[in-house]
């Protein structure tokens, strides 16, 4: 499979930087080179301060964070950036409120619902729902200079509403949390295992392996694996698995880390 360019974002082009994934804390940097987004801040603001750092993103630069849910791993860094930077942050009416008490005084507060797409300068985003433990959770669809890029990650289905949104994306970063077999013999307690597996917690590497192989479009370039359990997977499993769905089509598929930030992916 070819690699992906690691490059500073220009402009006309759409760069995607997955700086934390995984049940420790999450972002995604997205840009076009004039506007530029963060979709969850879930480590301090320290450092997400230092990933951004060592890909060459300014956090001046950032002009708005979006919240997919309240979680911890999703919204640690939210606060303390959008005071720091002066960075508005888009988040839907129930998870600013089940948050709020995490996020501290933000200045500029902008609701979105499930459903209903907004934008941010020129990007096009659409959130639409997923099956998750929490309030009002979000997936992502992102549109920019005719590429379109989703961010599906902590869901415990695969829903024919999530399968709508993410046909015809060319990046797409995809839960692919565990493994079974790992889950059932692993040293998490019983219900949180059932919570893993169920319908509002996390797909497996052969859910996501099994999304792929009905996502078969031409436009499909970059898959990257996020939210990987650090107890209950490895980098390799969720590669192999999900691989499976790639042969013979020419796609780049990475594993994202919780602990660097993934290549910067430009198209």
């Amino acid at each position: 499979m070819k690699k992906a360019d690691v490059c500073s974002p220009k402009k006309n082009t759409v760069s995607v930087c997955v700086l934390a994934s995984g049940s420790c804390g999450n972002c995604i940097f997205i840009s076009d080179g004039k506007t530029s987004i963060l979709f969850d801040a879930g480590l301090s603001g320290i450092e997400i301060e230092k990933r951004m750092k060592s890909r060459s993103i300014c956090p001046e630069k950032i002009d708005a964070i979006v919240v997919s849910h309240e979680h911890s791993d999703h919204i640690k860094g939210v606060g303390i950036l959008s005071r720091r930077y002066k960075i508005p942050v888009y988040i839907s009416p129930k998870t600013y409120e089940s948050a709020s008490p995490k996020l501290g005084k933000i200045d500029s507060i902008i609701n979105f619902h499930c459903g209903s797409g907004f934008k941010i300068n020129g990007f096009k985003i659409h959130p639409f729902p997923i099956s998750h433990d929490a309030v009002d959770p979000a997936g992502f669809t992102i549109i920019k200079n005719g590429v379109k890029v989703a961010v599906a990650t902590d869901l415990g289905k695969v829903t024919n509403v999530v399968k709508e949104h993410l046909k015809g994306s060319a990046i797409l970063i995809l839960e692919a949390n565990h493994d079974p077999d790992m889950l059932a013999n692993g040293p998490y307690p019983w219900s949180l295992k059932q919570r893993v597996k169920g319908r509002c917690g996390h797909l497996s590497n052969f859910e996501s392996r099994d999304l792929l192989m009905e996502l078969n479009h031409k436009e499909l370039c970059y898959v990257v694996l996020a939210h990987l359990s650090e107890k209950n997977n490895s980098r390799k499993k969720a590669f192999d698995t999900v691989s499976a769905a790639l042969s013979g089509r020419n796609v780049s598929l990475f594993v994202a880390d919780q602990a660097k930030c993934s290549q910067m992916i430009k198209l």
